[in-house]
């Protein structure tokens, strides 16, 4: 693995200093130098490294950055290292039922604030509620999260919508309804439409023509999972698997 000698040759690069760096990240020099001499980072902090230096989390792990020639690495400090497909590392986390059957676990409302910078934490997403749905098919992973707003009619405010995950982002229908998990913008429902050649963008679009549609950034999207169904039930114990 090379992020330890990544992360230095990085700061480096930038000429700034571990005090400088760990106080952008919300560390300790000491716990930064602990990372710079192989010290196993969890993965929220990962994250914020990528961020940091706008690389994806596989190009800060698996390559050796100081291998890479100047323009190259121009290119990367200029923002041009962004996964467009969605292939590259990406832990998604689930839960199994008694029989090792995936659950499909419930984000309502008051988890979403979260979710972007937890979805790969195990116990955050052990402690959400989860249920089944015997009539999807066995070969995909499946999430339900609760919609706000009017955007997406017919499809009501409160509703809980079920999408199935999507690893290769490139393989998205142009106008396919689809939950979109975005770093600064929450989580969305909308009609997806791919910009990623032209310029690394999503165009997200509302079936409720009173909101305009807008473009993110594909470095901004953390996880998408392409509408399936949804219902209006309530949370309880009969939406409950046994786990």
């Amino acid at each position: 693995m090379h992020f330890p000698d990544n992360i230095k040759f990085l700061r480096k690069r930038k000429k700034i200093s571990q005090a400088d760096l760990a106080g952008q990240l919300e560390l300790t020099r000491t716990t930064l130098a602990g990372y710079e001499k192989n010290v196993q980072p969890p993965f929220k902090v990962l994250i914020k490294f990528a961020d940091y230096f706008h690389l994806s989390i596989d190009a800060l792990v698996r390559y050796n950055l100081q291998a890479l020639t100047e323009f190259q690495l121009s290119q990367i400090e200029d923002g041009f290292d962004v996964d467009v497909t969605g292939k590259k590392l990406r832990l998604l986390t689930i839960s199994v039922d008694s029989q090792d059957n995936e659950n499909i676990e419930i984000v309502p409302l008051k988890a979403q604030a979260g979710y972007p910078s937890s979805y790969g934490d195990v116990e955050f997403i052990g402690s959400l509620e989860k249920f089944s749905l015997p009539f999807l098919p066995k070969d995909k992973t499946y999430r339900t999260f609760q919609i706000q707003g009017d955007s997406m009619l017919p499809v009501p405010e409160g509703a809980w919508v079920t999408g199935s995950y999507v690893d290769n982002w490139e393989n998205i229908k142009d106008g396919s309804p689809c939950i979109v998990v975005t770093q600064d913008y929450g989580i969305v429902f909308k009609l997806v439409y791919k910009q990623l050649q032209k310029n690394q963008s999503l165009l997200l679009v509302s079936t409720n023509r009173d909101y305009k549609p807008y473009e993110l950034p594909i470095k901004k999207v953390v996880e998408v999972w392409k509408f399936e169904t949804y219902n209006r039930f309530e949370i309880g114990e009969e939406t409950r698997s046994t786990i």
